[in-house]
């Protein structure tokens, strides 16, 4: 937003006192092997939010996952998110009373920091409208600067599968729709993955045929997700990311050998430890399913999940 605009913004500025918006969020897997920092699907897994704005100071309730765990004051990720979208159009942030439901799981690699994120730039979004009208490329951009990828915030916004890049101008998306065969499959661990530890095993350089191959994949990806599903497996090789955490997640590692050996395209969700498998029908997906369920020496939660198409979404409270 120009300084222009954000001076007829201002200007033009509500009394958020008694609005209420309610927030519905997917669930992301990023990466989907070879599209590292770059590709990201939409599952259909969902944090619901309901915020009003008004009352004495701020109230949060957290119901579901993280209930008990996530912090209750303006550290909360959710409101760090409100608070930097209203100040990027000069205002501050009011008492507020949030209600989370959340349904993804934190820190498994299902984007649930970037469902956060994007829970809060919509509902500052919800909040402020119509006086102040938010455009998509704007709405990446303010869920990128808190996030520093936008690989799960753009699917976690538009839905389907999204690709994102950066340009000097800001972070950009291009959203495609999934072939409809493609049936997800999550398979999720009971320990948690740190992101940040995940990309400290990371090398600063790779071997430029491990490029060249991760590029010929990635591309082969996108045809196969919207278009040759039989491709997939093919499509989902990476030398550029799982080898180098496998030693951080060793029975993920494992599983998702396990898993291509019999021809499922299986892949690290995110950062890991969560697996996904993109199966190309859901006869294929109950077969991965077995597999695991009789490999795996520690218990793992299977989620057959659709592909979102819709995005993140935000309404009146109380139109729900």
């Amino acid at each position: 937003m120009s300084a222009a605009s954000a001076e007829a913004s201002a200007a033009v500025m509500p009394d958020l006192a008694g609005r209420r918006v309610h927030v519905k969020v997917p669930a992301t897997s990023a990466n989907l092997g070879p599209g590292f920092d770059t590709l990201g699907l939409a599952l259909a897994q969902y944090d619901e939010l309901d915020v009003e704005a008004g009352g004495d100071g701020l109230r949060i309730e957290v119901h579901g996952v993280g209930a008990g765990e996530v912090p209750v004051d303006e550290s909360h990720l959710v409101v760090r998110a409100i608070a930097h979208t209203l100040a990027h159009y000069g205002r501050e942030l009011p008492p507020l009373r949030l209600v989370a439901r959340n349904a993804i799981p934190h820190g498994r690699g299902l984007g649930s920091s970037g469902a956060a994120i994007v829970a809060g730039v919509m509902a500052a979004k919800g909040l402020l409208a119509p006086e102040v009208e938010i455009s998509p490329d704007e709405l990446l951009e303010l869920a990128t600067e808190l996030e520093g990828h936008p690989d799960n915030v753009a699917p976690a916004l538009f839905g389907g599968l999204t690709i994102a890049w950066v340009t000097p101008e800001g972070p950009r998306h291009k959203k495609l729709m999934v072939h409809r065969g493609v049936s997800p499959l999550v398979l999720v661990p009971e320990h948690e993955m740190s992101t940040a530890l995940a990309r400290s095993l990371q090398p600063q350089s790779v071997p430029h045929e491990d490029a060249v191959f991760n590029v010929s994949r990635s591309a082969l990806l996108v045809a196969a997700l919207i278009q040759s599903p039989e491709l997939l497996l093919a499509a989902t090789e990476d030398k550029l990311h799982q080898r180098y955490r496998a030693e951080a997640m060793p029975e993920t590692d494992r599983l998702i050998r396990v898993l291509r050996a019999a021809g499922h395209p299986a892949v690290v969700s995110g950062a890991g430890p969560s697996i996904l498998v993109l199966a190309s029908d859901p006869s294929e997906r109950a077969d991965a399913m077995r597999i695991v369920e009789e490999a795996a020496e520690t218990p793992w939660q299977a989620l057959p999940l659709a592909v979102d198409f819709l995005g993140a979404t935000v309404t009146p409270a109380d139109e729900d």
